[in-house]
């Protein structure tokens, strides 16, 4: 093996990793009822990330004033945490994926598949697993 294959290879492996092992997405040890955020955590046409029961972590997302919805925020292609809507698109850090920040269906791949659902509803000023 040649030095250039030897780096490519290097280089191809430190750009699929995913560095420290993230928070496990989902909603941890959190039960239907428990608080996951403020509704003021979560900007209208925005989002946010949300450490949820203990160990869990969410991906909120605020399409409107009234409404939250959640996601687990780990990609269906390799599991990165993908970064909150910004320019009315989900991104996926690692290889780009995009994703509907209202439905979390895919846009554009290599993701095979929509981030996954979460149910949650608005009680009063707080998002609350349903």
């Amino acid at each position: 093996m040649d030095r250039r294959t030897l780096l490519c290879g290097l280089l191809a492996l430190t750009a699929c990793g995913t560095g420290a092992p993230p928070r496990r997405p989902g909603v941890g040890s959190a039960r239907p009822g428990d608080r996951v955020a403020g509704l003021a955590d979560v900007p209208v046409g925005s989002g946010a990330l949300v450490d949820v029961g203990g160990d869990g972590r969410l991906l909120l997302v605020r399409p409107s004033e009234s409404e939250v919805r959640a996601f687990n925020p780990a990609c269906p292609h390799q599991g990165t945490a993908v970064n909150p809507p910004a320019a009315g698109v989900i991104t996926c850090p690692t290889h780009s994926s995009t994703f509907d920040p209202v439905t979390g269906a895919v846009l554009s791949g290599p993701s095979p598949r929509g981030l996954a659902e979460v149910a949650v509803v608005v009680s009063g000023s707080d998002v609350l697993l349903s």
